[in-house]
């Protein structure tokens, strides 16, 4: 196992420059080690303003309504697509530092983003900028139009993959991108950034700023900035729907929420347990769309507990760059504490807490795979956001829709049930955005699956046929007649 650090110190890319950022007292920790990788970074209000005066630029001089323009990103879409081929065991390992996920998963992350850039490149050649709408015969035309300059904030847990597919879809709409990654994950972001940099992309299409809540906050508020797509956690979601509802800027906001799984009376305990794991282990479980509280006939509370326990005790847990590591350590010290506590959490609210993995002699942000049982699930609402669930007994399948409903995540929810016709009804019943029946994996259910974020989990959605579409607006222009009745 080849375990040094692939990271190196952070920098910007402003008005097409390489810039060094402005570093902190701080340092970005080795999540296997605790052991300091770079110093943390930031970026300076005067690079920052340089970065919003060259977004707009670019916006204000680019002409996004003719063929080549439209033709011109899609080809550079495909050579990002052919760089980021090149370069996949790089951002696997970048990732497995980055996040704490086993490289093994890093791996298949990485291998679907080439067809992800390829996918935005089709869309950009096969949506039409302006359309010819049937008018008795005046020339009257629909324009799709790039909003303006976007800010693009992304999370730690998805540190290639999210940057990677939302700047894509930006770029195909012809917005000028302002990228801002996690400060947990610099490093993900600036190798993405570079393959979509090397693809020639036009001056000004693109642009990297590193820094923490301020940096991100500085961005979204201002007037500059037309749309804002984020991903990460509720409290910075409202914060950046509060600043947007001055100019009412456009946004997609995926928070996140304690996504229910509905264990019904017809469930195969194995099917359900092999699923379950699954789903809280996926990405060591830091996924916003992860199953967190699941309801379960009283009758299969004991026994799916048993059967999960077992399971977590044959993992093994190690350094995320171990091809041999089923599951590595949480990404960041900030989150493994917050797990700590949301652990403590649910033992304060009668939980019995179970822990049965076996951790590696290593100083990193190691922590089993962890069951709650017990507890109040009307009290158990916070979003865990690790390789942890609460388990609960309900009285019948309609009781479980009803505590899942109670305090719905809007993101993800799951039915394990062997009777599929109805799991998928109940399903449907169930107030999120997708719901997946007798499985936890992540890619989409479909080709052309598409969710929206309901509740509080989020403003707007995504999906191959949202993606794009989220970053342009409509505008007709026509010629009007007097022989329109009004």
């Amino acid at each position: 196992m080849n375990t040094t650090t692939p990271l190196t110190p952070p920098m910007n890319y402003i008005a097409g420059e390489w810039l060094p950022c402005r570093t902190l007292d701080a340092w970005n920790l080795d999540p296997n080690t605790g052991e300091p990788i770079h110093r943390s970074v930031s970026t300076a209000p005067a690079d920052l303003e340089r970065a919003l005066q060259h977004a707009q630029r670019a916006y204000d001089t680019q002409n996004w309504a003719t063929d080549d323009f439209r033709l011109a990103r899609a080809e550079a879409l495909d050579r990002v697509a052919d760089n980021i081929e090149q370069r996949l065991e790089e951002i696997a390992r970048t990732d497995a530092i980055t996040s704490g996920t086993a490289i093994t998963a890093t791996r298949t992350l990485a291998a679907f983003l080439p067809a992800r850039i390829r996918g935005a490149a089709a869309e950009t050649r096969g949506i039409p900028r302006v359309t010819a709408l049937a008018a008795g015969g005046r020339d009257v035309r629909l324009h799709r139009v790039p909003w303006g300059p976007a800010a693009i904030l992304t999370p730690w847990n998805g540190p290639s993959f999210i940057p990677a597919a939302k700047v894509a879809s930006a770029v195909a709409a012809g917005c000028p991108v302002l990228l801002k990654p996690s400060e947990h994950a610099p490093a993900s972001a600036q190798v993405i950034v570079e393959c979509f940099i090397d693809a020639g992309l036009p001056e000004g299409a693109l642009q990297l700023v590193h820094g923490a809540g301020d940096v991100g906050a500085a961005l979204t508020g201002d007037r500059r900035v037309q749309v804002v797509s984020f991903t990460g956690g509720p409290g910075a979601g409202r914060a950046i729907a509060r600043a947007a509802a001055e100019d009412f800027t456009v946004l997609q906001l995926e928070l996140g929420g304690n996504n229910p799984v509905l264990v019904l009376e017809d469930a195969d305990l194995e099917v359900t347990a092999d699923g379950i794991l699954t789903g809280m282990t996926n990405l060591n479980g830091q996924w916003c769309e992860g199953p967190g509280k699941v309801l379960a006939p009283h009758r299969l509370v004991q026994p799916l507990r048993e059967a999960l326990v077992e399971r977590i005790a044959r993992l093994r847990i190690g350094h995320s760059l171990d091809d041999k590591s089923d599951i590595g350590p949480i990404s960041n010290a900030p989150h493994y504490r917050t797990l700590i506590e949301r652990i403590e959490g649910l033992r304060g609210l009668g939980a019995e807490i179970d822990q049965p993995g076996e951790l590696p002699g290593l100083a990193g942000f190691f922590l089993s795979p962890t069951l709650a049982t017990g507890s109040d699930p009307d009290r158990t609402t916070a979003e865990l956001f690790g390789p942890v669930i609460s388990l609960h007994g309900v009285d019948s399948d309609e009781d479980a829709l009803r505590a899942a409903n109670a305090y719905p995540s809007g993101l993800d929810a799951y039915v394990f049930g062997t009777d599929t016709d109805r799991a998928i009804a109940i399903g449907a019943r169930v107030m999120s955005g997708e719901v997946r029946v007798n499985g936890a994996k992540l890619a989409d259910l479909g080709d052309d699956s598409a969710q929206s974020f309901w509740g509080t989990s989020g403003i707007g959605g995504h999906g191959p046929a949202e993606s794009v579409r989220v970053f342009c607006g409509d505008r007709v222009v026509g010629v009007d007649s007097p022989d329109l009745p009004l």
